[in-house]
């Protein structure tokens, strides 16, 4: 790590991955060219999901997805939804979101979620 950086999840930190994450991640399995590339991916996958819990999209996290979608829409600043159940996800455990920079600006439009951007 470069000197003077903060790393951007410490190691106390609980980590969880929201479900429809999950389910992207399997997409990329299910889509990918060839058998070995396919097995390559779920392993890497399998070896995320020994290091953190899926979260499951739970009643709770519906209503924070509710009342995430209801602010977005009011204010004209619609997000794809699967980025919503993951800004509700981590809402509703007290977690931040930890993103590319592509993703960065629809997470920063959802007020009081705390925003990580992994270097590019």
């Amino acid at each position: 790590m470069a000197e003077g950086r903060k790393p951007i999840v410490s190691p106390d930190e609980l980590i969880a991955l929201p479900a429809v994450v999950w389910a992207e991640a399997l997409i990329g399995v299910r889509m990918a060219d060839s058998a070995i590339r396919a097995a390559q991916r779920r392993s890497r996958l399998e070896a995320l999901r020994r290091m953190m819990e899926i979260q499951p999209f739970t009643a709770d996290i519906a209503e924070h997805y509710a009342d995430i979608y209801a602010e977005l829409a009011q204010a004209g600043a619609m997000i794809p939804q699967n980025d919503i159940a993951v800004a509700a996800t981590a809402r509703s455990l007290g977690f931040g979101v930890l993103v590319g920079p592509k993703d960065e600006i629809h997470f920063r439009k959802i007020i009081g979620l705390d925003v990580r951007v992994l270097a590019s």
